[in-house]
Parts: structure tokens; sequence; C-alpha cells
């Protein structure tokens, strides 16, 4: 054993605390309550804090029976451990971080070969904080690439992009805020999504793109995106207009691959430039984490990359978001790893089976009549059968809430705003089990329903939380 002198000179500083560390005042703590709007004057013991907002969340809703969300609410523990392990990390630290930053090339190149690029090495792709922000992207490639194509009329020409008016918000977002015209395509019938001629119609040669849903929000539907590109090739043929698509693939990017294998709509139609997915979706992590894959570099302009010497290293960057966790990135990968082809198969297989068997049994019920029956994405919509007078979807939503569910009630867009409906998402741990209890639950609520002298919900818009 070595033998040990204390310091020969005398040692006065003291030891640094972290504040955290520190003490609070006890008795402050049981008395007096935090204000709620303005920081409070000192600090509170930590377990005090703890339970305050942990009080409070207590009247959210549960997630797992949240049948609004895309969003997953269920991952494996050993997830959680590794998302704990990098919640620190910042994700745009390559540097720093290298295998961080080399799971997330993984996962690009895992999806570029997924969606058939005709050569997954060439395809270009980041990650982001989700969908949205992935559309964003995406959107600005497509005008970037439309503006170098005609530059002798830009900026005085105004460019337009052509889409469903099914499509998610964060399109009219990107329209507005990057100064490009919506041209959308009026659902017609029981047609809720974009029609391929319809499209083609509206293109002309200030039109940047085409967005193709795989994957209506509304109704869970696919959109034709291999006859819109048909309809497109027949275009150039006709006018000589060459146009992109764009695949929003936020959930049907990470279903079709698995169990619609036959279906044509990703990097195998020639005229598809980009899509984009949202990993925490049917990409099976939390949120949140989106991808962009672009089918080669030529698809994104070089001027939008950015190449930032930060912490010195040179840092090829492509997001509207800078600094972000590292977590979600890394559970992706986990999540491609752990489950591989197959195990997604099944567990995408298994969700649509759930959601198709109970879109059978609401319909077998005959209040409802279905919409979709949950056989693309997993997911259906409903509405009141045309004989139900006492009382409509919106009813049907509050009541359901009484009983912990949260089932989305809205009406269409445009052109046909007579339709309202109740949409039902099923996800992974959305299981047949918690689908019996659905059942039971609405079986329970009908005969009250049906006893009503009519609809009981007068401000629609105020009946659902729900919006796209």
């Amino acid at each position: 054993m070595p033998l040990h002198q204390g310091h020969q000179k005398p040692d006065d500083r003291p030891l640094s605390v972290n504040p955290f560390y520190g003490e609070t005042n006890p008795v402050s703590g049981m008395v007096e309550a935090p204000p709620k709007h303005r920081l409070p004057d000192g600090p509170l013991p930590p377990t005090t804090a703890l339970q305050l907002v942990h009080d409070e969340l207590m009247l959210d809703g549960n997630s797992r029976l949240n049948l609004a969300t895309f969003v997953t609410t269920w991952m494996e523990p050993q997830a959680g451990v590794l998302m704990a392990e990098c919640r620190d990390k910042n994700m745009i630290d390559k540097d720093e971080y290298p295998r961080t930053a080399e799971l997330e090339r993984r996962c690009v190149s895992m999806l570029a070969d997924l969606w058939n690029a005709p050569d997954p090495s060439a395809a270009v792709g980041c990650s982001t904080t989700g969908s949205s922000e992935a559309c964003m992207l995406a959107g600005m490639a497509l005008k970037r690439r439309w503006t170098q194509r005609n530059a002798d009329r830009y900026p005085g020409a105004r460019p337009n992009l052509i889409m469903g008016v099914n499509v998610q918000v964060c399109w009219e977002k990107f329209c507005n805020f990057w100064e490009v015209e919506a041209r959308q395509i009026p659902m017609e019938g029981d047609r809720f999504h974009l029609d391929p001629e319809a499209a083609a119609e509206l293109c002309d040669e200030n039109t940047i793109g085409v967005v193709g849903i795989l994957g209506s929000t509304f109704d869970g539907s696919y959109e034709p995106i291999e006859e819109l590109c048909a309809a497109l090739d027949r275009l150039q043929e006709r006018t000589g207009l060459d146009i992109p698509v764009h695949v929003d693939g936020a959930s049907g990017a990470m279903i079709a691959p698995f169990i619609d294998e036959d279906l044509v709509w990703d990097f195998r139609l020639p005229r598809v430039s980009s899509i984009n997915t949202s990993g925490h979706k049917y990409g099976l992590v939390y949120p949140g984490v989106g991808w962009a894959l672009w089918r080669t570099a030529a698809e994104l302009p070089e001027e939008l990359v950015f190449r930032v010497n930060y912490l010195g290293g040179d840092m090829p960057t492509f997001a509207l978001n800078f600094s972000r966790p590292g977590a979600q990135v890394v559970a992706q990968y986990y999540t491609f790893l752990r489950l591989g082809r197959e195990g997604y198969r099944t567990v995408q297989q298994t969700t649509r089976d759930v959601a198709r068997a109970l879109a059978e049994r609401i319909d077998c019920m005959g209040d409802f009549r279905l919409i979709t029956r949950g056989d693309e994405l997993p997911v259906f919509a409903f509405t009141t059968a045309p004989e139900v007078t006492a009382y409509d979807v919106f009813d049907v939503s509050r009541r359901m809430r009484e009983s912990g569910w949260l089932l989305p009630a809205y009406t269409f867009p445009e052109n046909r705003e007579d339709l309202s409906v109740l949409r039902v998402v099923c996800r992974n741990g959305f299981s047949s089990d918690l689908a019996d209890l659905f059942i039971e639950d609405l079986t329970r609520l009908l005969p009250e329903l049906r006893r009503q002298p009519g609809p009981m919900t007068h401000d629609k818009d105020a009946a659902t939380s729900f919006h796209h």
C-alpha cells in the first residue's frame, strides 16, 4: 500500500458545488405556492418541483388511447436507455459525436435502399425534427431547381406547387413562407385526394413540382403516385414540361415497403426526385425525427447546403434547425437494427390487421358508414349512417372522451364540407385487446346516443381539438 502524506501547504479553497445540489428552504416548500407565470423568487426542493409538474401532467390524455395521433407512443425499454444516454449529445456536432453522425448516415443509406434508389450510395439525405421540416427542405430544393432553370424569368414569374387539398398543413406553410402559389386540387364525390389528370392540367412553366401523399391524414388512403407520374410523363410528351414529383411519405413510406411491396411509388419511378418520412410515426420512434432523401445529389442544389466550420471541422448541413438531441436518430438506428425488414413487416402487418378488423366491427354495428377500411395506412375514417339523426360524429367523439379515448371528429375541406367523420389511427401498441375495449365502450354508449332528440354539439369548431 502506498503511504500518503497530507498537504504540505494549507489549502483553504472550497469545493465547487453545483447550485442544483444546494439546500432549499424546506418550510417555504411546504407552505408557499410558486407563481405560475413568472419565475419564483427562490428554488424549490427537487421532489416538490417534480410533484407539482407530475400532478399537473396527470390531466393530459393517455397517449396510448390517443386515436388521433400518428406519432409513436410506445417503444421498448432498451430504446429508452439509448435515448437517455444520447439526449445530451448535440446532433449538429458531427466532429464531437462522430459515431452518432455515422448512425445518421447509415439510416439515410438504409432508407435509400428501402426506397429503391437507383444507386443508394449516390442518394443524399438528412435527418430532421420531423416530416414538416423535411417537407420544407424538399420544397426549397424544388423551388431552387426551378429558379435555376428559369433564371431569365424569376423573380418576375411566380412559382407554383401542385397538391391535393388533403395535404398536411406544412405544405401550406411552405407555400406561404417561401412565396409559392399553392394550387390545390379539390375533393370530388368519393375521391378524397389528388386526381393525377387534374394535377397535370394545373401544371405550367411556373410549376416547381407536384406533391403526392403516400397516406392522407384525412382518411388513410394512398394517393396514386405511379398514375401521377404517368400523367406528368404524358404532359411532358405534349408540352415539354418536365415536372418533378415529391412523395410526402410521412406515414406510408414506412408502411408500403414492407406490406405493399408490389406498389410502385418510390425512386423506381424516375420522376420521383425526393421522398420524406416521419421516423416518429410508422418509423416506430418517439418524436421527433424525420428524414428527407433525394434521388441523387443533382436533385439537391449545392448552394442550399451550408458548409460550416463548427468546433474545428468542416460540416455540410441542410436543415432549418441547428442544435437538437441525437437521441431520436440513435433510436431510429436501434429500431432498424432491432427489427430488420422482417420485423417491420410483422409489426406493420399486425397493425393493419387490427385496423381492418376494428373497421369491420364498426361497420357491422349499423350506425356507421365506413369511408375507408384501414387497408392502406392502418387508418380508417367513418361517419354516421344516413338514417342516424339523433347524434353526429362530434357527439361520439365527445362521449368517447369520457372513457379516456381521444377520437378525433372533423369536417372534410372545401367541396366536401358536407362530410364529417371520425378517424381511428392504429399504431404499434394499439393491440387487438385495446380494440376490444374500444368496441365495448362504443357499444355501451350507442343506446344513450340513440335516445338523444338530436345532435348536441352546436359549435363544431370547438367540438374537437384535432386539426390537420
